[in-house]
């Protein structure tokens, strides 16, 4: 071939000569950012493709500009070098092909097309026979490299979906939905079976209502799953209103504002509580007989009659119990409970939230057990006094910053326990200060005596938890299948996506936990570390398998190279990796999990547990007190701070942390990010797993892409499942809510929500037989879906 054969004979003034032109820049700016960045990670230990295709893809622009075919040859020869590299790399993958392959394919379209001459490119057939080669050579070389890293998920194995079982692992919960997980266990499994695989893809909108107006605050949100009583559903918002729906028509039949002199926080009501007065004690008859209980962002405790929506005027003071006693000065939206009470032997009990990450001397994690009928506090648990169940007296305040309990707690009437999954002692990234009492109790699930409020046991998930793994998922209570018959157990979800199952009268493991030797080097001055961390090696986990910086993702080469910069650049031992001072760190699973407070929901009938998870770790750079001055790390003052922002003050360290994200802003890690899988509780195995969501509403920039991709993205909020074998969920950022075959993981039925689907779905039956599925439309500003106000019902055509 002549190099000095033309690519076309345009003139100066013609338009082509204009576009080959330009399409020279294209090429040679991709070249120079491939070739800089590629130095870049060179230097820093990683793949030398990105240097060479950037230098040949420089070279290819150089002689397209000058009018050359050389620069098509060139071209060419570094996208057949491409595919080899990575069909290497990730073999068939399409998730990792597609971030390699599709931009610079489609960067090198013109040549292939007319190679700007007009008529089509004479090195095609080489450029095919050159592919032939490229595929057989990457999976040449795919095959002999190092064996990527085991996912954990199915380290144990797969197992088939299991029949009906000859004994339903929790009791049957009927047609209403009296609790916030259907029973105080929370399996989020209904009895009902009127929809069906066969049927559910006739499921459509039976009602639609409308919590709101939402108040002007970017922040606030509806994650609510309501609760069904006889014929009403009752609910809260993120914005200070309890809500009586009819469960057929979806009316509004009472609204109540707690709000009072109150602005809303932002911060999330993720549900409401019944108490029906037992027949023959005080109160058993009359207003507030039957009454409503849920909590203000003030923080406040209310107790409603159910009927009419009024505040019952004997509970604490004209209905309403003020949280902030006993908790010293707190600032407003430092202190909130986003969660149902959890009613046991006639008390409401609940823990708390607090801003995490802002100073060492928090409010108090106390947890706290009022008379549902009085409002009187009947005993709270404070780590720092665990032997005084009384409020304190004058001047004294409970324990600050002591791990506190936000997530949904579960009970159990016979055994008269409350379990309760706790968080670290704040803030979350740094534990030097923390004292004894708080790192015995910190990312564990408590059970304490409902009666006394005493701890009866505790189980730890993370040891010196430094890298906020507290427990978000309500502990669900159901008997699971054993050689020796079914057991009462505790199946406790984690961030970091460990499920341990627990005998809930004990603690005790039921299904195997190892502790494993976990990375101690390169940690904060001053830190101590546990030396080894609890595994639950008897279930699947869920946190993914050790991230290498090929699975770094990106839209293009470009941006993927960029994050695997940022990974060669972190500190990365794989999972519970300790936190450095002098280089970012890698926290895989991120703060999102493994499972959040979307829990798992069991089939019941069939012993099938079902999860839905992420992968989306996080990337967090500490700074001295200095330094994080000097960034303007500052106190969260109730309007407004920067995003990731943790100032840690009363300690020598301040934060920034985030999700791992490339400059576009998705997930360095490839896809999927979220995902849906069955487990069979009896073996310990998978059956099936399932990405979950589409791309539709995500995109580069935050720009929506609307491809229905399925992809897995990120998700929050949980499921539901049901006798007739579905699992209904919302969760996912592309707000649908879907319906699933729990043995098969088969999709069956999906809607387009008014709104993101950050909830968990319930299911109910109303007097004239028919079953309904409703779930709160409320959006999530952190996951950037659409915000509404609004719970949507469907139900099959009448």
């Amino acid at each position: 071939m002549n190099q000095r054969q033309t690519l076309g004979h345009y003139p100066r003034s013609s338009w082509m000569f204009g576009l080959q032109r330009l399409h020279a820049v294209f090429i040679g700016i991709y070249g120079l950012a491939l070739f800089v960045g590629g130095v870049l990670l060179v230097i820093n230990g990683g793949s030398l493709y990105y240097l060479i295709a950037g230098a040949v893809s420089v070279a290819a622009a150089f002689f397209t500009w000058r009018g050359q075919v050389l620069g098509a040859w060139l071209y060419g020869a570094m996208l057949v070098g491409t595919l080899a590299w990575a069909i290497a790399e990730v073999g068939a993958g399409a998730w990792g092909l597609i971030a390699r392959l599709v931009a610079p394919a489609v960067l090198g379209l013109p040549f292939v097309v007319t190679a700007w001459s007009g008529r089509p490119f004479k090195g095609a057939q080489a450029l095919v026979a050159g592919s032939v080669i490229a595929v057989a050579a990457g999976f040449g070389f795919h095959a002999i490299a190092p064996s990527a890293p085991i996912d954990p998920l199915w380290e144990r194995g797969q197992a088939k979906a299991p029949d009906t079982l000859t004994q339903p692992l929790t009791h049957d919960a009927g047609g209403d939905w009296h609790y916030y997980g259907n029973d105080q266990g929370g399996s989020r499994f209904s009895p009902l079976s009127q929809i069906t695989p066969a049927n559910v893809a006739n499921l459509k909108v039976a009602w639609e209502a409308d919590l709101g107006p939402a108040p002007e605050i970017s922040s606030a949100g509806m994650e609510v799953t309501p609760i069904k009583v006889g014929d009403s559903l009752y609910a809260c918002s993120g914005y200070n209103v309890v809500v009586a729906l009819d469960a057929k028509t979806g009316h509004e039949r009472w609204r109540f504002d707690m709000s009072g002199d109150t602005p809303p926080s932002g911060k999330p009501c993720r549900g409401v509580s019944y108490y029906k007065v037992p027949v023959g004690t005080p109160g058993d008859a009359g207003i507030c007989s039957e009454r409503i209980l849920a909590t203000s962002q003030k923080p406040e405790l209310f107790a409603l009659d159910a009927a009419t929506g009024k505040a019952c005027p004997n509970f604490g003071v004209d209905g309403r119990v003020d949280l902030h006693k006993g908790m010293g000065k707190v600032p407003f939206g430092y202190n909130y409970v986003s969660s149902a009470p959890q009613i046991i032997r006639g008390k409401a009990v609940f823990g708390g939230a607090v801003m995490d990450g802002q100073y060492w001397g928090e409010p108090s994690g106390v947890i706290r057990a009022f008379d549902v009928v009085t409002g009187a506090l009947a005993w709270a648990y404070d780590a720092g006094r665990p032997d005084n169940p009384d409020e304190p007296a004058g001047d004294e305040t409970y324990t600050h910053s002591t791990p506190n309990s936000w997530a949904p707690i579960s009970a159990d009437e016979k055994l008269g326990l409350v379990y309760l999954p706790t968080g670290n002692a704040t803030p979350d990234y740094y534990g030097a200060q923390r004292r004894s009492f708080d790192d015995e109790i910190s990312s564990s699930v408590l059970a304490l005596d409902a009666d006394t409020g005493r701890l009866r046991w505790r189980f730890q998930t993370t040891h010196h938890d430094i890298w906020d793994y507290d427990v978000a998922s309500q502990p669900t209570l159901v008997d699971v299948p054993t050689a020796n018959g079914p057991r009462p157990a505790l199946i406790q979800p984690t961030k970091r996506g460990e499920i341990f199952v627990l005998d809930r009268e004990t603690g005790e493991p039921i299904k195997t936990v190892t502790e494993k030797a976990t990375p101690q080097g390169d940690s904060m001055p001053g830190e101590r570390l546990s030396p080894t961390q609890p595994f639950s090696t008897g279930m699947p986990s869920f946190r993914g398998a050790t991230l290498r910086e090929s699975d770094m993702w990106g839209v293009t080469p470009v941006d993927q190279m960029v994050c695997r910069i940022l990974f060669k650049e972190s500190h990365y031992e794989g999972t519970l990796t300790p936190i450095s001072l002098d280089r970012p760190t890698i926290i895989d699973p991120g703060y999102g999990g493994g499972v959040n407070w979307g829990g798992v929901s069991v089939d019941a009938d069939r012993g099938i547990m079902m999860v839905n998870w992420v992968r989306t770790p996080n990337r967090i750079k500490m700074f001295t007190r200095a330094e994080g001055d000097k960034q303007g790390i500052e106190l969260f003052d109730g309007k407004s701070q920067g995003k990731g922002m943790n100032p840690m003050k009363n300690t020598p360290f301040a934060a920034i942390v985030g999700p791992f994200l490339s400059p576009l802003g998705i997930p360095c890690n490839s896809p999927p990010w979220g995902t849906l899988t069955a487990v069979d509780l009896s073996s310990g195995k998978a059956i099936w797993s399932q990405p979950l969501g589409t791309g539709r509403d995500s995109g580069p920039l935050g720009i929506r892409s609307h491809l229905p991709l399925t992809m897995g993205v990120p998700n929050i909020g949980g499921s539901v499942t049901t006798r007739s074998g579905l699992v209904f969920i919302g969760a996912a950022a592309d707000g649908m809510l879907r319906a699933f075959d729990t043995r098969t993981g088969e999709q069956r039925w999906e809607s387009r929500l008014p709104g993101g689907g950050q909830a968990t779905p319930m299911t109910y039956q109303t007097s004239d037989g028919r079953q309904y599925v409703v779930i709160s439309a409320g959006g999530k500003l952190s996951m950037k879906t659409r915000q509404s106000t609004k719970i949507v019902a469907y139900a099959l055509p009448e």
